[in-house]
């Protein structure tokens, strides 16, 4: 057993053609050796930031942990705030980030060996 303390982990900037809007770090909470079932990060957006329209190969589940932010489809579009948590399918189209007026963070949850397909130019 070990206890992760994400206060403690560092927050790593993102330079991914998948973000816009701003600034977006993660915090790796399992590292690839830690888990052979699972990836979980923190990615925290600054007001504005998100990633674009994007699926995966996995189910993905997002634990809202701070701020105000957008979870999206094709079809809808929802505020999430924190003790929220949203369920996307595989290979749904979505995104995610921050409000324009708050940043935001989640807990992101992915399989083990997930891709992301990104889908918006």
């Amino acid at each position: 057993m070990k206890v992760h303390k994400p206060d403690q982990i560092p927050a790593q900037p993102v330079n991914a053609p998948l973000f816009t809007g701003g600034p977006v770090t993660r915090q790796t909470l399992l590292t690839p050796e830690a888990s052979k079932d699972f990836n979980l990060g923190i990615v925290n957006f600054s007001p504005g930031a998100r990633n674009k329209m994007h699926t995966h190969s996995s189910d993905q589940v997002l634990f809202v942990t701070a701020g105000k932010g957008i979870i999206a489809t094709e079809t809808e579009q929802q505020v999430i705030v924190p003790g929220d948590v949203v369920h996307i399918p595989s290979e749904e189209k979505h995104w995610h980030g921050a409000t324009h007026d708050s940043a935001f963070s989640h807990i992101a949850l992915t399989a083990k060996g997930s891709t992301t397909t990104q889908v918006e130019k």
